[in-house]
């Protein structure tokens, strides 16, 4: 695992977009287009602007070919609605980025069908060749997706019951809590760590002691995210906020100011 603490949230969101954009090139240079994990939620959004900004400016890779595949979705509503998190990353980032409706691909909430969603989420992730580089943000209780803490370090892909609390806290996007879904189809911790490359974003001092406990904690799955740790390729950016709680942060600094130019993330 290695630690990338930055300056602030700007600098975390241009470091994390160098690393989609090269992962695009190198992908697109092989004639294979690049397989990308999208996380929804507002710590991958700066990263996803810094993205559209650069490719309207003309800096930016050609996204012809990406396939994108989500961490999660809400089960029970109605087809189209504006907060499924489908709906929601093509408006916040695929559309304009240029990647087509037909290869953003989500878990498949249909009701008929949802007792073999998981499975065939997991079938489609691997036909498409796996995904190489996984965007992630944290939960300030260690959540990855929607595994919430207890959930199995090997679970994957399936439908999860959201809490009173998780509900109250996506309300924002609803007007109450009782306009959130009740169910979720949620990519599993092992899903997730079958990607080549982890890239967990924080920022802020509410994620400081979630990020901790993650870091530097035991692997747990009282800590969801301590999961990364058992990864062989995890790039966590951290603004000076997020790191604030970090016992060897100094040491991560320090090891990163030394790195090579040539070896990135």
């Amino acid at each position: 695992m290695e630690v990338v603490v930055l300056e602030d949230p700007a600098a975390v969101a241009s470091l994390a977009a160098d690393t989609i954009e090269d992962v695009v090139r190198r992908r697109a240079a092989a004639g294979t287009p690049a397989v990308l994990g999208l996380a929804t939620g507002s710590t991958p959004l700066a990263t996803y602007e810094e993205l559209i900004r650069r490719a309207r400016a003309g800096h930016g890779p050609s996204y012809e070919g990406v396939q994108t595949y989500n961490l999660d979705e809400y089960v029970g509503l109605p087809d189209g609605h504006e907060q499924s998190y489908l709906a929601t990353i093509r408006r916040e980032f695929t559309d304009a980025i240029g990647i087509p409706p037909e290869r953003v691909h989500g878990p498949d909430p249909t009701e008929e069908t949802l007792p073999t969603a998981g499975e065939r989420y997991e079938e489609a992730i691997v036909a498409a060749g796996g995904i190489e580089v996984q965007i992630l943000g944290i939960g300030s209780d260690g959540h990855l997706a929607f595994n919430e803490p207890g959930s199995s370090l090997a679970s994957l892909t399936r439908i999860k019951t959201l809490t009173a609390t998780t509900r109250k806290d996506n309300a924002r996007f609803f007007g109450s809590p009782e306009a959130v879904p009740h169910h979720v189809l949620t990519q599993g911790l092992g899903t997730i760590t079958r990607a080549g490359h982890l890239l967990l974003l924080a920022t802020g001092e509410g994620k400081a002691e979630a990020v901790a406990a993650a870091v530097e904690g035991p692997v747990s799955a009282s800590c969801p995210a301590s999961v990364l740790q058992l990864h062989g390729h995890v790039s966590v950016l951290l603004d000076e906020a997020a790191a604030s709680r970090l016992v060897r942060r100094d040491y991560y600094r320090e090891v990163y100011a030394g790195k090579p130019d040539w070896q990135g993330l």
